[in-house]
Protein backbone atom coordinates (compact mmCIF):
# COMPACT_ATOMS: atom_id res chain seq x y z
CA UNK A 1 0.00 0.00 0.00
CA UNK A 2 1.26 3.32 -1.11
CA UNK A 3 0.41 6.59 0.96
CA UNK A 4 -0.68 9.43 -2.18
CA UNK A 5 -1.64 12.65 -1.82
CA UNK A 6 -3.89 14.70 -4.10
CA UNK A 7 -3.28 18.13 -4.30
CA UNK A 8 -6.19 19.55 -6.87
CA UNK A 9 -6.48 23.69 -6.83
CA UNK A 10 -9.25 25.18 -8.08
CA UNK A 11 -12.86 24.97 -8.70
CA UNK A 12 -14.93 21.87 -8.43
CA UNK A 13 -13.75 21.07 -12.30
CA UNK A 14 -10.21 21.29 -11.36
CA UNK A 15 -11.35 18.85 -7.85
CA UNK A 16 -13.14 16.34 -9.49
CA UNK A 17 -11.19 15.20 -11.53
CA UNK A 18 -8.86 14.50 -8.19
CA UNK A 19 -11.56 12.38 -6.50
CA UNK A 20 -11.97 10.38 -9.50
CA UNK A 21 -8.22 9.57 -9.13
CA UNK A 22 -8.82 9.12 -5.84
CA UNK A 23 -11.59 6.11 -6.13
CA UNK A 24 -9.51 4.23 -8.59
CA UNK A 25 -6.30 4.38 -6.22
CA UNK A 26 -8.26 3.83 -3.30
CA UNK A 27 -9.99 0.98 -4.48
CA UNK A 28 -6.42 -0.38 -5.27
CA UNK A 29 -5.12 -0.63 -1.74
CA UNK A 30 -3.84 2.38 -1.62
CA UNK A 31 -4.21 5.46 1.57
CA UNK A 32 -5.38 7.88 -0.34
CA UNK A 33 -5.02 12.01 1.02
CA UNK A 34 -6.99 14.96 -0.56
CA UNK A 35 -5.45 18.65 0.46
CA UNK A 36 -7.36 21.24 -1.09
CA UNK A 37 -9.84 24.08 -0.34
CA UNK A 38 -12.67 22.98 2.33
CA UNK A 39 -15.29 23.92 0.50
CA UNK A 40 -15.08 20.53 -1.05
CA UNK A 41 -14.68 18.30 1.73
CA UNK A 42 -18.08 17.02 1.71
CA UNK A 43 -16.96 16.18 -1.41
CA UNK A 44 -14.70 14.31 -0.73
CA UNK A 45 -15.68 12.52 2.14
CA UNK A 46 -18.75 11.26 0.19
CA UNK A 47 -16.58 9.33 -2.50
CA UNK A 48 -14.42 7.72 0.67
CA UNK A 49 -11.31 10.25 0.51
CA UNK A 50 -9.46 11.10 3.63
CA UNK A 51 -9.61 14.99 3.44
CA UNK A 52 -7.11 17.73 4.98
CA UNK A 53 -8.68 21.07 4.64
CA UNK A 54 -6.77 24.01 3.56
CA UNK A 55 -7.57 27.72 4.04
CA UNK A 56 -10.94 29.33 4.68
CA UNK A 57 -14.00 29.00 2.82
CA UNK A 58 -14.03 32.95 2.69
CA UNK A 59 -10.80 32.90 0.79
CA UNK A 60 -11.75 30.87 -1.39
CA UNK A 61 -15.28 32.53 -2.04
CA UNK A 62 -13.14 35.74 -2.32
CA UNK A 63 -11.32 34.46 -5.15
CA UNK A 64 -14.25 33.32 -7.11
CA UNK A 65 -16.45 36.37 -6.09
CA UNK A 66 -13.42 38.85 -7.89
CA UNK A 67 -15.28 40.33 -11.26
CA UNK A 68 -11.46 39.84 -12.82
CA UNK A 69 -11.44 36.52 -12.70
CA UNK A 70 -13.42 36.13 -15.99
CA UNK A 71 -11.27 38.84 -17.68
CA UNK A 72 -9.39 37.53 -20.42
CA UNK A 73 -5.69 38.38 -18.99
CA UNK A 74 -6.27 39.27 -15.81
CA UNK A 75 -8.09 36.16 -14.87
CA UNK A 76 -4.40 34.44 -15.35
CA UNK A 77 -2.97 37.17 -12.87
CA UNK A 78 -6.14 36.39 -10.26
CA UNK A 79 -5.67 32.29 -10.38
CA UNK A 80 -1.58 32.68 -10.10
CA UNK A 81 -1.61 35.30 -7.22
CA UNK A 82 -4.07 32.99 -5.44
CA UNK A 83 -1.83 29.97 -6.10
CA UNK A 84 0.84 31.91 -4.67
CA UNK A 85 -0.30 32.63 -1.40
CA UNK A 86 -1.22 29.05 -1.00
CA UNK A 87 1.68 28.04 -1.51
CA UNK A 88 2.71 27.95 2.40
CA UNK A 89 -0.26 26.28 3.92
CA UNK A 90 -0.09 23.65 1.15
CA UNK A 91 3.37 22.93 2.03
CA UNK A 92 2.43 23.08 5.58
CA UNK A 93 -0.57 20.43 5.19
CA UNK A 94 2.07 18.09 2.75
CA UNK A 95 4.44 18.26 5.58
CA UNK A 96 1.74 17.35 8.29
CA UNK A 97 1.00 13.97 6.54
CA UNK A 98 4.49 12.43 7.41
CA UNK A 99 5.86 9.94 5.13
CA UNK A 100 4.57 10.25 1.63
CA UNK A 101 5.21 8.22 -1.58
CA UNK A 102 3.87 9.96 -4.09
CA UNK A 103 1.88 13.21 -4.69
CA UNK A 104 -0.74 14.34 -7.89
CA UNK A 105 -0.96 17.45 -8.26
CA UNK A 106 -1.83 20.39 -11.01
CA UNK A 107 0.88 23.24 -11.80
CA UNK A 108 -0.89 25.53 -9.75
CA UNK A 109 -0.27 23.52 -7.00
CA UNK A 110 3.43 25.00 -6.85
CA UNK A 111 3.66 23.44 -2.88
CA UNK A 112 3.76 20.09 -4.34
CA UNK A 113 6.97 20.15 -6.44
CA UNK A 114 8.25 22.71 -3.47
CA UNK A 115 7.65 19.34 -1.57
CA UNK A 116 9.12 16.78 -3.94
CA UNK A 117 12.87 19.66 -4.47
CA UNK A 118 12.79 19.52 -0.12
CA UNK A 119 11.94 16.30 0.43
CA UNK A 120 11.88 13.95 -2.71
CA UNK A 121 8.10 12.85 -2.54
CA UNK A 122 7.74 11.94 -5.93
CA UNK A 123 5.57 13.95 -7.97
CA UNK A 124 2.87 13.27 -11.00
CA UNK A 125 1.77 16.64 -12.97
CA UNK A 126 -1.38 16.22 -13.40
CA UNK A 127 -3.04 18.98 -16.80
CA UNK A 128 -6.33 18.22 -16.82
CA UNK A 129 -6.56 20.92 -20.41
CA UNK A 130 -4.44 20.82 -23.03
CA UNK A 131 -4.46 24.63 -22.90
CA UNK A 132 -1.81 23.90 -20.48
CA UNK A 133 0.88 22.63 -23.22
CA UNK A 134 2.04 26.12 -24.90
CA UNK A 135 3.16 24.09 -28.01
CA UNK A 136 4.81 25.63 -30.62
CA UNK A 137 3.38 23.23 -32.98
CA UNK A 138 -0.19 23.31 -31.39
CA UNK A 139 -0.36 26.45 -29.66
CA UNK A 140 -3.76 26.22 -27.58
CA UNK A 141 -6.05 29.20 -27.82
CA UNK A 142 -6.01 31.31 -24.99
CA UNK A 143 -6.94 34.74 -26.23
CA UNK A 144 -8.08 35.35 -29.63
CA UNK A 145 -5.51 37.36 -30.73
CA UNK A 146 -3.75 33.82 -30.66
CA UNK A 147 -5.16 33.08 -33.90
CA UNK A 148 -2.68 35.07 -35.63
CA UNK A 149 -0.26 33.77 -33.41
CA UNK A 150 -0.81 30.19 -34.35
CA UNK A 151 0.29 31.70 -38.09
CA UNK A 152 3.83 32.62 -37.06
CA UNK A 153 6.53 30.14 -38.07
CA UNK A 154 7.87 28.30 -35.43
CA UNK A 155 11.57 29.30 -35.28
CA UNK A 156 9.00 33.15 -34.67
CA UNK A 157 7.11 31.25 -32.00
CA UNK A 158 10.12 30.58 -30.05
CA UNK A 159 11.18 33.48 -29.86
CA UNK A 160 7.64 35.26 -28.60
CA UNK A 161 7.02 31.97 -26.17
CA UNK A 162 10.68 32.73 -24.39
CA UNK A 163 9.40 36.23 -23.57
CA UNK A 164 8.55 36.66 -19.46
CA UNK A 165 5.34 34.85 -19.21
CA UNK A 166 2.40 35.17 -16.69
CA UNK A 167 3.09 32.91 -14.33
CA UNK A 168 6.28 33.63 -13.71
CA UNK A 169 5.24 37.42 -13.79
CA UNK A 170 3.08 36.64 -11.09
CA UNK A 171 3.47 33.71 -9.09
CA UNK A 172 7.57 33.29 -9.17
CA UNK A 173 8.50 36.29 -6.33
CA UNK A 174 6.55 34.44 -3.85
CA UNK A 175 7.78 31.05 -4.79
CA UNK A 176 11.27 31.80 -4.86
CA UNK A 177 11.07 33.34 -1.72
CA UNK A 178 9.77 30.49 -0.26
CA UNK A 179 11.48 28.38 -1.36
CA UNK A 180 14.87 29.86 0.17
CA UNK A 181 12.95 29.93 3.89
CA UNK A 182 13.09 26.64 3.06
CA UNK A 183 16.80 25.75 1.65
CA UNK A 184 15.37 24.89 -1.38
CA UNK A 185 17.34 26.40 -4.78
CA UNK A 186 14.43 28.11 -6.28
CA UNK A 187 13.33 28.00 -9.95
CA UNK A 188 14.55 30.47 -12.60
CA UNK A 189 11.20 30.02 -14.09
CA UNK A 190 8.35 28.56 -13.07
CA UNK A 191 7.05 27.48 -16.70
CA UNK A 192 10.19 26.25 -18.09
CA UNK A 193 11.70 24.73 -14.96
CA UNK A 194 8.83 23.42 -13.17
CA UNK A 195 5.95 23.12 -15.12
CA UNK A 196 6.45 19.61 -15.63
CA UNK A 197 7.11 17.11 -13.39
CA UNK A 198 10.15 14.83 -14.31
CA UNK A 199 8.77 11.87 -12.47
CA UNK A 200 5.48 11.63 -14.28
CA UNK A 201 2.96 13.63 -16.42
CA UNK A 202 -0.52 13.16 -16.54
CA UNK A 203 -3.02 14.37 -19.34
CA UNK A 204 -6.40 13.34 -18.45
CA UNK A 205 -8.03 13.58 -22.10
CA UNK A 206 -7.80 11.37 -24.63
CA UNK A 207 -5.32 11.74 -27.65
CA UNK A 208 -8.58 12.47 -30.03
CA UNK A 209 -9.16 15.76 -28.24
CA UNK A 210 -5.89 16.78 -28.42
CA UNK A 211 -2.80 14.89 -29.82
CA UNK A 212 0.75 15.16 -28.25
CA UNK A 213 2.67 17.23 -30.47
CA UNK A 214 6.52 17.07 -30.48
CA UNK A 215 7.53 19.34 -27.74
CA UNK A 216 5.45 17.68 -24.94
CA UNK A 217 6.10 16.11 -22.30
CA UNK A 218 8.31 13.28 -22.79
CA UNK A 219 7.62 10.99 -19.81
CA UNK A 220 3.89 12.00 -20.54
CA UNK A 221 0.93 9.68 -19.75
CA UNK A 222 -2.44 10.19 -21.33
CA UNK A 223 -6.02 8.83 -20.73
CA UNK A 224 -9.20 9.58 -20.96
CA UNK A 225 -11.66 12.52 -19.25
CA UNK A 226 -12.28 11.14 -15.43
CA UNK A 227 -16.18 12.24 -15.86
CA UNK A 228 -16.62 12.56 -12.54
CA UNK A 229 -19.76 14.30 -11.32
CA UNK A 230 -20.70 12.41 -8.09
CA UNK A 231 -22.98 10.84 -9.09
CA UNK A 232 -23.04 7.93 -7.38
CA UNK A 233 -23.56 9.95 -4.19
CA UNK A 234 -26.12 12.12 -5.49
CA UNK A 235 -29.39 11.46 -7.51
CA UNK A 236 -31.38 13.86 -9.84
CA UNK A 237 -33.88 15.18 -7.27
CA UNK A 238 -37.67 14.58 -7.50
CA UNK A 239 -38.65 17.65 -9.05
CA UNK A 240 -36.06 17.59 -11.55
CA UNK A 241 -37.10 14.50 -12.48
CA UNK A 242 -40.66 15.32 -12.56
CA UNK A 243 -39.85 18.30 -14.59
CA UNK A 244 -37.80 16.22 -17.34
CA UNK A 245 -40.62 13.49 -17.43
CA UNK A 246 -43.36 16.03 -18.07
CA UNK A 247 -42.25 17.21 -21.70
CA UNK A 248 -39.47 17.55 -24.03
CA UNK A 249 -36.04 17.37 -24.10
CA UNK A 250 -34.75 20.83 -22.34
CA UNK A 251 -31.85 23.16 -22.82
CA UNK A 252 -29.04 22.88 -19.97
CA UNK A 253 -27.38 25.82 -18.84
CA UNK A 254 -24.84 26.29 -16.50
CA UNK A 255 -22.09 28.87 -16.13
CA UNK A 256 -19.70 26.81 -14.45
CA UNK A 257 -19.65 25.90 -10.51
CA UNK A 258 -17.25 29.11 -9.22
CA UNK A 259 -19.02 31.38 -11.59
CA UNK A 260 -21.37 33.40 -9.21
CA UNK A 261 -21.19 36.64 -11.54
CA UNK A 262 -23.42 35.08 -13.87
CA UNK A 263 -26.63 37.33 -14.35
CA UNK A 264 -26.05 38.28 -18.06
CA UNK A 265 -25.63 34.78 -19.10
CA UNK A 266 -28.78 33.56 -17.38
CA UNK A 267 -30.64 36.63 -18.48
CA UNK A 268 -29.38 36.04 -22.28
CA UNK A 269 -30.41 32.19 -21.87
CA UNK A 270 -33.75 33.15 -20.54
CA UNK A 271 -34.36 35.56 -23.41
CA UNK A 272 -32.86 33.01 -25.86
CA UNK A 273 -35.49 30.29 -24.62
CA UNK A 274 -38.88 32.43 -24.98
CA UNK A 275 -38.28 33.25 -28.23
CA UNK A 276 -37.68 29.91 -29.36
CA UNK A 277 -40.39 28.57 -27.13
CA UNK A 278 -38.22 25.44 -25.89
CA UNK A 279 -37.39 24.39 -22.42
CA UNK A 280 -34.72 24.87 -19.71
CA UNK A 281 -33.17 23.64 -16.84
CA UNK A 282 -30.91 26.11 -15.41
CA UNK A 283 -28.14 24.82 -12.93
CA UNK A 284 -26.62 27.61 -10.58
CA UNK A 285 -24.94 27.12 -6.75
CA UNK A 286 -26.70 30.62 -6.50
CA UNK A 287 -30.09 30.67 -8.35
CA UNK A 288 -30.54 34.74 -7.10
CA UNK A 289 -28.36 35.13 -10.48
CA UNK A 290 -31.91 33.76 -12.36
CA UNK A 291 -34.21 36.13 -13.55
CA UNK A 292 -37.03 36.28 -11.52
CA UNK A 293 -40.67 35.04 -12.74
CA UNK A 294 -39.59 32.58 -15.10
CA UNK A 295 -42.54 30.11 -16.28
CA UNK A 296 -42.93 26.53 -15.55
CA UNK A 297 -41.27 25.89 -18.65
CA UNK A 298 -38.00 26.64 -16.74
CA UNK A 299 -36.31 25.05 -13.75
CA UNK A 300 -33.85 25.74 -11.97
CA UNK A 301 -31.38 23.61 -9.38
CA UNK A 302 -28.34 24.45 -7.55
CA UNK A 303 -26.93 21.12 -8.68
CA UNK A 304 -27.37 17.92 -10.56
CA UNK A 305 -24.84 15.42 -11.79
CA UNK A 306 -24.39 15.97 -15.23
CA UNK A 307 -23.78 12.19 -16.34
CA UNK A 308 -27.82 11.93 -14.81
CA UNK A 309 -29.09 15.52 -16.47
CA UNK A 310 -27.40 15.38 -19.77
CA UNK A 311 -28.89 12.16 -20.99
CA UNK A 312 -32.22 13.98 -21.06
CA UNK A 313 -30.81 17.63 -23.01
CA UNK A 314 -31.29 18.70 -26.44
CA UNK A 315 -28.56 21.01 -26.06
CA UNK A 316 -25.57 21.77 -23.42
CA UNK A 317 -24.67 25.30 -22.98
CA UNK A 318 -22.18 26.17 -20.38
CA UNK A 319 -18.91 28.38 -19.95
CA UNK A 320 -16.21 25.69 -21.78
CA UNK A 321 -14.53 24.21 -18.42
CA UNK A 322 -12.87 21.01 -19.21
CA UNK A 323 -14.74 18.60 -16.97
CA UNK A 324 -18.38 20.41 -17.80
CA UNK A 325 -17.33 20.18 -21.45
CA UNK A 326 -16.83 16.43 -21.42
CA UNK A 327 -19.80 15.22 -19.51
CA UNK A 328 -21.43 16.85 -23.05
CA UNK A 329 -19.07 14.59 -24.90
CA UNK A 330 -20.44 11.75 -22.78
CA UNK A 331 -23.63 12.89 -23.00
CA UNK A 332 -23.73 13.05 -26.65
CA UNK A 333 -25.41 16.68 -27.11
CA UNK A 334 -24.66 19.40 -29.42
CA UNK A 335 -22.97 21.90 -27.01
CA UNK A 336 -22.83 25.98 -27.21
CA UNK A 337 -20.18 27.71 -25.46
CA UNK A 338 -19.76 31.05 -23.92
CA UNK A 339 -16.04 31.27 -23.54
CA UNK A 340 -14.54 33.86 -20.79
CA UNK A 341 -11.20 33.02 -20.22
CA UNK A 342 -8.06 30.21 -19.27
CA UNK A 343 -8.92 27.48 -21.10
CA UNK A 344 -12.60 27.98 -22.32
CA UNK A 345 -11.66 29.66 -25.23
CA UNK A 346 -9.10 26.57 -26.67
CA UNK A 347 -11.93 23.90 -25.27
CA UNK A 348 -14.51 25.72 -27.57
CA UNK A 349 -12.19 25.99 -30.51
CA UNK A 350 -11.81 22.03 -30.54
CA UNK A 351 -15.13 21.71 -29.87
CA UNK A 352 -15.73 23.28 -33.50
CA UNK A 353 -13.33 21.45 -34.93
CA UNK A 354 -15.07 18.51 -33.72
CA UNK A 355 -18.03 19.71 -35.18
CA UNK A 356 -19.71 18.69 -32.07
CA UNK A 357 -20.69 22.48 -30.86
CA UNK A 358 -20.03 26.36 -31.03
CA UNK A 359 -18.00 28.55 -29.33
CA UNK A 360 -18.99 31.75 -28.58
CA UNK A 361 -17.02 35.23 -26.71
CA UNK A 362 -18.71 36.95 -24.04
CA UNK A 363 -19.33 39.86 -26.28
CA UNK A 364 -21.24 37.66 -29.11
CA UNK A 365 -23.54 35.70 -26.28
CA UNK A 366 -26.35 37.84 -26.73
CA UNK A 367 -30.13 36.57 -27.28
CA UNK A 368 -30.26 37.05 -30.97
CA UNK A 369 -27.20 35.70 -31.47
CA UNK A 370 -27.63 32.60 -28.88
CA UNK A 371 -31.17 32.26 -30.38
CA UNK A 372 -29.77 31.38 -33.67
CA UNK A 373 -27.30 29.17 -32.57
CA UNK A 374 -29.67 27.19 -30.27
CA UNK A 375 -32.23 26.94 -33.35
CA UNK A 376 -29.01 25.57 -35.49
CA UNK A 377 -28.38 23.20 -32.68
CA UNK A 378 -31.47 21.72 -32.00
CA UNK A 379 -32.27 20.92 -35.72
CA UNK A 380 -28.55 20.36 -37.45
CA UNK A 381 -28.40 16.52 -38.14
CA UNK A 382 -24.34 16.99 -38.93
CA UNK A 383 -23.83 18.69 -35.53
CA UNK A 384 -25.92 16.13 -33.76
CA UNK A 385 -24.51 13.27 -35.23
CA UNK A 386 -20.80 14.73 -34.51
CA UNK A 387 -21.62 14.65 -30.63
CA UNK A 388 -22.82 10.81 -30.91
CA UNK A 389 -19.73 10.24 -32.08
CA UNK A 390 -17.50 11.79 -29.58
CA UNK A 391 -20.03 9.78 -26.99
CA UNK A 392 -19.27 6.65 -28.73
CA UNK A 393 -14.83 7.21 -29.04
CA UNK A 394 -15.69 7.94 -25.06
CA UNK A 395 -17.67 4.93 -24.89
CA UNK A 396 -14.84 2.56 -26.52
CA UNK A 397 -12.39 3.78 -23.98
CA UNK A 398 -10.07 1.38 -22.63
CA UNK A 399 -10.36 0.96 -18.62
CA UNK A 400 -8.67 2.91 -15.59
CA UNK A 401 -6.15 -0.16 -15.04
CA UNK A 402 -3.06 0.75 -17.40
CA UNK A 403 -3.27 4.04 -16.16
CA UNK A 404 -3.48 3.39 -12.33
CA UNK A 405 -0.29 0.62 -13.34
CA UNK A 406 1.81 3.95 -14.62
CA UNK A 407 0.74 5.54 -11.34
CA UNK A 408 1.72 3.01 -9.22
CA UNK A 409 5.20 2.71 -10.88
CA UNK A 410 6.02 6.61 -10.00
CA UNK A 411 5.65 5.80 -6.46
CA UNK A 412 8.92 5.50 -4.19
CA UNK A 413 10.51 2.22 -4.85
CA UNK A 414 10.15 1.40 -1.05
CA UNK A 415 6.15 1.49 -1.17
CA UNK A 416 5.61 -0.89 -3.90
CA UNK A 417 8.33 -3.52 -1.82
CA UNK A 418 5.83 -3.34 1.67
Amino acid sequence: MAEILLLPFGSAGDVFPFIWLGRQLKARGHRVRMITACLFEEHALRAGLEFISLGKRDEFEAMIRDPRIWKSGIGTKVVFDFAAKSVEPYLEAIESCGAVDLMLAPVTAFAARLAREKHGIPLVTVHLQPAVFLSVHETPLLHPAMRLFNKLPVWLKKLVLALPNPVDLFALPTVRRICHANGVKPPRSLWREWWDSPDGVLALFPDWFAKPQPDWPVNLMQSNFPLEDLAKEQELTPELQAFLAEGERPVVFTPGSANVQATHFFAVAAEAVTRIGCRAVFVTREPGQVPKDLPASFLTVEYAPFSALLQHAAVFVHHGGIGTMSQGFAAGVPQLIMAMAHDQPDNAERLERLGAGIGLSVREFRPGRVEKELRALLHDAGTRQAAKACAEKLRCTPDAEELMKMIESCTKPTASAE
